[in-house]
């Protein structure tokens, strides 16, 4: 069985949410008001929410709350509506001009999802209609014996919760919701705790590099939207191909996420200002590329200046809220098998030819940590959760800041230590694309396949007759991080790899499912062949697997004969009771290349489909990149 044999009708929505469309599908500890729709529950009591309740009807969303559906919806009563009139100088809803109406409407709906505050945990935020991600944190209410406070965006408070409608479920808060329209730098310089990063940031330049925001040359048609376009991407066992739905993200957007260190981290390091900032950075950045030390000090938006190279290391070109950098909820708990290796995955960053590692361990959000566990030799730097970071809003209108507990640096430490591993890269990190159009996670959503379309890819190219798409997570499916990206049609695609983070001989793998719909593709780095064809096809791929025994001596002469051969087994490090190691031979590593890696040059691995069956895909999984150091070490490369 593979990931793509999952029929739609199995999938759960996101965040194993309630769909809430009869009386058998209500939770028995929520309160159901199974009678009425959502617009139904705001007139049953026009007392508390008629002018939310005109602000739905001067919208022309009020009808849509009445039909068939799954919604979210966060209803602001009568208070929460005056308190907003009141600032921002409004005396009655018919001042709110129409189109502020139609914004606020959007903002306290999220379309597709049934969101109950107990399906809050590890699984990725959802978003209201206008593509803005809705967050929610808690606190304890000391007056109540420490009973749950939900906090939506921060400042609204969840005052009634959980109310089961027809179409979805209905929470009541005391604060309207409102989205910042300001670009990401802007919106950090109104925070006071970060006066000297910005600064930085203004000086290098790189604000004006995180201020964008849509691709106005991008254009979709409706129906590859919202009804979605049909795909080849298996073959049944009647030999006819089988379909399933892609949809389309109606735009493009340029996102971007910072993780930024207070003043008042800096004062524990002695930077009090600007200028200490500088100092720092040309410490850091001269012993880490010493040979461009003392060349472009006073250059500050040169790309190889000390200052520039640390802020750069703080940005990267996507959006991400603290749980979408490593794979948590339901597939860390049933999944990843944390007593061997954490939750990883790496990002490039807007340094040039940088590379950043998010893991999670023992409940905490870290980047460049070593060792597993509490069990670390470099701690790394932790990234705040939302409860630990404040009031400020976070969240811009292009992207969202985090805050961390220490200094981030692409040091020689973190290039020749902290990085001096196996790098194992999913495949939806691999754009920003994937997470700007949120497809990299989308739990479980019946939508769960997300198209891409030629030239709107940052860092893939692709051939007009290949369709490359993004699935959506499901932890039945056999792939690492229960996502992968769909390939099919007679495909030609290159994506530029991550840098490597020292320049040496690094081994270059693929790991995939394999399965007899699938194809057989010559692979090149940088248009260079690597050697044969790669077949992702059972029949024809000889790979010498065998399950292991007892014996672990004769594991070791498998696991050898097969890297003869240019395989290796799955990771030991994922799959949950039944580790992909030893999942018969459906899941392997192929070694694709062997190769000198500069540090300063980028490197692009192109699949071209030698097949001319347009019924044959790939199902692209993950990248690895391993040094020699890793792969020829005297103990072994572990199995993890």
């Amino acid at each position: 069985m593979n990931r793509f044999s999952i029929t739609i009708l199995s999938m759960l929505s996101i965040l194993a949410v309630v769909t809430a469309c009869n009386d058998d599908d209500i939770p028995d500890n929520f309160y159901s008001s199974t009678k009425v729709t959502a617009a139904g529950f705001i007139e049953a009591d026009e007392e508390q929410y008629g002018e939310f309740h005109q602000i739905l009807d001067r919208a022309n969303y009020f009808s849509m709350l009445a039909t068939y559906g799954e919604y979210t919806l966060f209803l602001p009563n009568n208070a929460a509506v005056d308190t907003y009139l009141s600032e921002n100088g409004y005396s009655s809803v018919d001042d709110i001009p129409l189109e502020m109406c139609d914004t606020l409407a959007r903002t306290h709906i999220v379309k597709t999802v049934a969101l109950f505050t107990t399906d809050i945990s590890g699984e990725s935020m959802p978003m209201n209609m206008n593509d803005r991600y809705i967050e929610l944190s808690t606190d304890s209410d000391v007056t109540n014996n420490n009973a749950l406070i939900v906090y939506v965006n921060k400042r609204s408070r969840i005052i009634e919760k959980d109310d089961s409608v027809t179409n979805g479920v209905v929470h009541v808060i005391d604060r309207m919701l409102t989205a910042s329209n300001q670009f990401l730098p802007d919106l950090m310089e109104e925070d006071p705790q970060l006066t000297i990063f910005c600064e930085a940031l203004r000086l290098t330049g790189m604000a004006d590099s995180i201020s964008k925001y849509l691709d106005e040359t991008y254009t979709c048609g409706d129906d590859s939207v919202t009804k979605g376009v049909q795909v080849k991407y298996s073959t049944g066992s009647n030999g006819q191909a089988n379909l399933l739905t892609a949809y389309f993200p109606e735009k493009r957007y340029f996102k971007y996420s910072a993780f930024v260190e207070t003043d008042s981290i800096y004062r524990l390091h002695g930077i009090n200002n600007l200028d200490d900032l500088k100092a720092y950075a040309k410490q850091v950045y001269d012993q880490s590329y010493p040979e461009d030390a003392g060349l472009y000090d006073d250059d500050f938006k040169n790309r190889k200046n000390p200052l520039n190279r640390f802020v750069s290391y703080h940005l990267i070109n996507r959006i991400g809220l603290y749980e979408d950098w490593v794979t948590l909820g339901t597939i860390l708990e049933n999944c990843h098998i944390t007593n061997v290796a954490d939750p990883e995955d790496y990002y490039e960053t807007m340094a040039p030819h940088s590379i950043m590692r998010f893991c999670y361990a023992s409940d905490q959000l870290y980047i460049n940590r070593k060792g597993v566990a509490r069990n670390a030799s470099v701690r790394g730097v932790r990234v705040l959760k939302r409860e630990e970071s404040g009031g400020h809003q976070q969240s811009a209108m292009n992207g969202v800041y985090h805050y961390i507990d220490d200094i981030l640096t692409y040091s020689d430490n973190v290039r020749n230590n902290v990085l001096n591993r196996r790098l194992r890269i999913d495949g939806t990190t691999m754009s920003p694309d994937f997470m700007n159009a949120n497809a990299r996670v989308h739990w479980m959503e019946q939508s769960h396949l997300t198209g891409f379309k030629n030239a709107y890819v940052t860092d893939w190219k692709m051939s007009d007759e290949t369709f490359v798409g993004v699935h959506s997570e499901q932890q039945s499916w056999w792939s690492y991080e229960g996502n992968a990206i769909c390939v099919s049609g007679i495909y030609d695609i290159s994506m530029k790899l991550p840098p490597v983070p020292f320049s040496g001989t690094w081994e270059i793998r693929m790991g995939f499912s394999q399965g007899e719909d699938r194809g057989v593709a010559q692979v090149y780095l940088n248009n260079e062949p690597c050697g044969i064809p790669v077949s992702f096809r059972h029949s024809d791929t000889y790979s010498g697997w065998e399950a292991d025994t007892e014996d672990e001596d004769y594991n070791l002469a498998v696991d050898k004969a097969m890297r003869t051969r240019g395989f290796m087994k799955a990771m030991d490090s994922y799959g949950g009771d039944t580790p992909f190691r030893n999942r018969a031979n459906t899941l392997v590593r192929r070694i694709l290349t062997k190769q000198y890696l500069s540090t300063e040059q980028d490197y692009w691995l192109r699949f071209r489909q030698v097949l001319d069956d347009e019924n044959l895909y790939m199902s692209f999984d993950y990248i690895e990149l391993c040094p020699k150091s890793v792969y020829d070490s005297p103990e072994g490369e572990d199995r993890h």
